[in-house]
């Protein structure tokens, strides 16, 4: 018999807001996948390894993909991923990919999932806490009040067009675009805020536009009200 695919959402940063879930999940599964070189630089590994007792005694696929946004490069590195995994499946193993966030949301995962099922294998996602959300309540704001809209916005998107969109905004992995971000919703006089590695040790949060710095990591999230 194969074994499953799991897609583990491990939560934005703090172990503690894993859901049991997420983490009885993990537990039972002998073999894991993490998106990087190693397992050690891997952020949703080390996320987990603060929840997961014995994380490291598992077998760990390491499953990296290259920082690109050409199509064919992309689809090779999600297609060698998939057949790693699918490798592990065959021998009746069932693998659990760890994922920042939740696995349904801007994720890698989410392409070589479709990859093994559609190769008949069986495969499940397992919810994990937004990155925008843990920002909303780590800032006691609410992303959306009544008939109010939300709007998740990658960074690369027009940011310019995305902020006359009514209602709250939620611009993700910002930090690269954050100088962009900045001097647009200076220019609309808006308001917002930003958290940057929300739930790690290393968060910073900015309150005030004029704080916010020109650039900072991967991990930055800006809401705008």
């Amino acid at each position: 018999m194969s074994g499953r695919l799991y897609g583990v959402g491990v939560g934005p940063g703090d172990p503690r807001l894993m859901t049991l879930l997420a983490i009885e999940t993990i537990e039972s599964c002998p073999v894991i996948a993490v998106p990087g070189e190693n397992r050690d630089h891997a952020v949703s590994y080390r996320i987990a390894e603060g929840a997961v007792a014995g994380l490291e005694k598992k077998k760990c696929l390491t499953l990296s993909t290259p920082m690109t946004k050409d199509p064919e490069i992309l689809a090779q590195s999600y297609e060698m991923a998939a057949e790693r995994i699918i490798e592990e499946l065959k021998e009746g193993q069932d693998v659990a990919y760890l994922t920042l966030g939740d696995p349904t949301i801007y994720s890698t995962y989410i392409y070589i999932h479709r990859l093994v099922k559609a190769q008949g294998y069986s495969v499940e996602i397992i919810n994990g806490i937004p990155s925008f959300c843990a920002v909303a309540a780590r800032m006691g704001e609410s992303l959306a009040d009544r008939s109010e809209q939300l709007h998740i916005i990658p960074s690369s998107y027009d940011i310019e067009k995305a902020l006359d969109y009514p209602g709250s905004k939620v611009f993700m992995k910002a930090g690269s675009k954050l100088s962009r971000v900045k001097q647009t919703l200076q220019e609309k006089d808006m308001t917002a805020v930003m958290v940057e590695n929300c739930g790690f040790s290393n968060e910073h949060i900015y309150d005030v536009i004029t704080a916010m710095p020109e650039k900072a990591s991967y991990y930055t999230t800006v809401l705008v009200k």
